[in-house]
């Protein structure tokens, strides 16, 4: 008996060991042992299987250890409770919590806190409300976690505020960072300052970096810098956790040269080879304008990166366009070293996809992530693979992942209802948002301006206004610069130029170069001259050395017969060094990018595809085509109708959609990306070409998608 005792001892011992030292190997076969009845059974073993499964995620095992167990308790719950709290797998965690015969205290915290990491503020309450009844003592964790799941309330953050101080949890540190938090991340600097100075010798180092980063989303850097200097002569501790606090300050603030001085003390003390410091100066450059070519460079002087700075490297890749491919390629690279991707590496490279407009790669990466089973929260990979869908052109891939997902959240709806507006299909994307608020899903600014850009896509003026006003009286929504602009685009598209410019003029704020565009693009459509010079003066004031204005103004004196002013306007262009931006079109043939620009003749196939075009123009004017010189551009006094035409049919959407004719197999949808706004011949060309080549051929502009298809554009001709 003392032998058996001696051995259930040791073999206890090995299994905390596995727990604190992840070893998931020499655990499993522990586990083995264990199944086997060579220890004797025991609830308290059975237990730590469960969480040695759960400490290193692998959830099936851990359920499976707990189906095991004999005589479940309520720690057992707990535990697997909160490995699916962890996970974010929120349905698992509350069907479990549902079978727990005596949930206690620890249950209800550990849902109410994976509810509020979800932002289900409803559930949340609704828990606390039931936990309430059946006469349960809370705690500062109870509490910390309500103000987390009601972050987006501003009357329940401050109710909860109140009802803390009156229970007697105004000195609890939990509640108080909490509050702290929300106060520094929602804009409350003010009430951040009154409580932290109030909390006294209450706070600690979480209170004093939450503090550090409300200055610095406050962008007051200067103020964030002064603070932690305070620790320092207070002698507190100051980890890599509060130097990535100031970091944060500096990258809110996007006080590139403040992170500049701050990263020569960080070199100083040796701290910029710390993998977290690390990824808080990869963060800061990334995001701020001029500082993206320092991430290589920092990353480079850290000897033993980790995930979460290669993640943070394709994070920082991944916010501009421009450098998608380096996003791509530190992936891969990541791979080569070793690393598995998590949830945060699939988002990131995804979006770069997105940016590329690359549909095989994006195919690839989604490949990959079905592959590799990762077991954190997918619904955030989900909502990336949605989202790369929609902007690659396939919004039937789109619509059929997100009704495969087996949970929705606000960003999966965002995702469809933009995806809708860019097609054009303002119908579905107006009734998603209707359903959205049939099941009491709250929208964010990022909805309304879908739904906006919806309404202004389809001519769906009421709805737009109703939609607009809904957003603050219903929602507590203050609309922002995109919400504006999405009114003026959709006023200006209906012709109710009027109604637009009183808008911009009654507006708290500016409407800034993109509410301009809209206005300028607006008369352009229907020919209001004296608007238009307006909405280009104001637009040139903002961005001097924009092309965007010029040309669109150039092109409305141009319609109008107005060489004159269209010649001031480009002597204008080459006085100030403003050049424009070549209009390129490109698509993706057999995982390879072909690009095309007007009357360029390096393409190896150019000859072939002009040839191309030539019989197809003939069969379009058979069809009833009729060339719209107008959109040429020249006066007419300067070259013939002929070279007019000659000129239109090579404008580079028209070559690239025809090598895509002539690269795929009959019956294939091809799909073509341009970086500036499909010309009107243009549009009308491709219908009657995907008419008579019997093909869907999609073309992503600047502004939108047009999907043709028998005759027919997704727009409607409402662009």
């Amino acid at each position: 008996m003392n032998q058996i005792s001696w051995s259930f001892q040791t073999f206890s011992q090995l299994v905390k060991t596995c727990i604190a030292q992840r070893d998931i190997l020499t655990g499993k076969s522990l586990h083995a042992l264990y199944l086997k009845n060579l220890i004797p059974s025991s609830t308290y073993l059975s237990n730590h299987f469960i969480l040695l499964y759960s400490k290193c995620g692998c959830l099936t095992a851990a359920r499976h250890a707990f189906n095991k167990t004999q005589q479940a308790n309520v720690f057992s719950f707990n535990v697997l409770l909160a490995a699916y709290a962890k996970e974010s797998r929120i349905a698992d965690a509350h069907q479990l919590f549902g079978q727990i015969p005596q949930p206690d205290l620890v249950s209800y915290n550990t849902l109410i806190s994976a509810y509020a990491d979800r932002g289900e503020t409803g559930n949340a309450l609704r828990l606390f409300k039931d936990m309430r009844l059946k006469v349960f003592d809370m705690d500062g964790f109870t509490l910390s976690g309500l103000i987390t799941a009601c972050c987006n309330h501003v009357c329940l953050i401050k109710q909860l505020h109140c009802f803390a101080v009156y229970c007697g949890f105004g000195n609890y540190a939990s509640v108080n960072n909490s509050l702290l938090t929300y106060y520094s991340r929602n804009g409350f600097l003010d009430e951040a300052k009154r409580l932290f100075y109030e909390m006294g010798e209450v706070k600690d180092e979480v209170s004093w970096n939450s503090m550090v980063v409300a200055y610095g989303q406050h962008r007051e850097g200067l103020k964030a810098l002064a603070l932690f200097q305070q620790m320092v002569r207070m002698d507190l501790d100051v980890d890599m956790y509060t130097l990535a606090s100031v970091l944060t300050a500096f990258t809110c603030s996007e006080d590139l040269l403040g992170g500049l001085q701050f990263h020569a003390k960080l070199i100083k003390t040796g701290f910029h080879q710390n993998s977290h410091i690390g990824s808080g100066l990869i963060d800061l450059y990334a995001k701020c304008s001029g500082g993206v070519r320092n991430c290589m460079k920092v990353f480079e002087e850290i000897p033993q990166p980790d995930l979460v700075l290669w993640n943070t490297m394709i994070s920082g890749y991944s916010q501009y366009e421009a450098y998608s491919e380096e996003a791509l390629d530190c992936f891969m690279k990541m791979q080569r070293f070793g690393y598995c991707p998590d949830d945060c590496s699939f988002v990131c490279v995804i979006s770069s996809c997105s940016n590329l407009s690359s549909p095989s790669q994006g195919k690839q990466i989604h490949a990959l992530t079905i592959k590799s089973e990762i077991p954190s929260n997918r619904i955030a990979v989900n909502n990336a693979l949605v989202a790369m869908y929609s902007k690659c052109g396939n919004l039937q891939d789109a619509r059929r992942l997100y009704d495969r997902m087996p949970e929705h959240n606000t960003v999966s709806l965002n995702s469809m209802i933009a995806g809708y507006a860019q097609h054009g299909i303002g119908v579905e994307s107006l009734r998603l948002f209707e359903w959205m608020l049939e099941k009491d899903i709250p929208p964010t600014s990022i909805t309304f301006v879908s739904v906006l850009s919806a309404c202004a896509h389809t001519g769906k003026v009421e709805e737009g206004q109703k939609y607009f006003k809904m957003m603050k009286e219903k929602f507590g929504l203050e609309p922002e610069a995109e919400h504006y602009s999405c009114m003026i685009d959709l006023l200006g598209r209906a012709g109710k130029l009027n109604e637009a410019e009183r808008l911009i003029e009654s507006m708290p704020l500016s409407p800034g170069s993109i509410g301009w565009a809209a206005l300028l693009g607006a008369c352009r459509k229907h020919g209001n001259m004296n608007l238009a010079i307006k909405a280009a003066n104001q637009f040139l004031h903002l961005e001097p050395l924009n092309a965007v204005p010029y040309i669109m103004l150039a092109n409305i004196y141009a319609s109008a017969g107005k060489w004159e002013e269209v010649a001031a306007i480009r002597k204008l262009m080459r006085d100030r060094g403003v050049q424009k931006k070549p209009g390129c079109s490109w698509i993706e043939v057999k995982r390879r990018i072909h690009v095309f620009v007007a009357e360029d003749s390096s393409h190896p196939m150019i000859k072939k595809v002009c040839d191309y075009l030539e019989e197809m123009s003939r069969k379009m004017k058979q069809a009833g085509y009729v060339p719209d010189v107008r959109w040429a551009l020249v006066k007419d006094d300067e070259i013939g109708h002929g070279e007019k035409e000659k000129r239109l049919v090579h404008h580079s959407e028209k070559l690239a959609v025809a090598f895509g004719l002539l690269s795929t197999k009959d019956g294939e949808p091809i799909l073509v990306m341009k970086n500036l706004r499909i010309c009107g011949d243009c549009h009308n060309a491709i219908k009657f070409m995907s008419a008579i080549a019997g093909r869907e051929i999609t073309v992503r502009d600047a502004h939108r998608f047009h999907c043709f298809n028998n005759g027919l554009c997704s727009c409607g001709d409402y662009w």
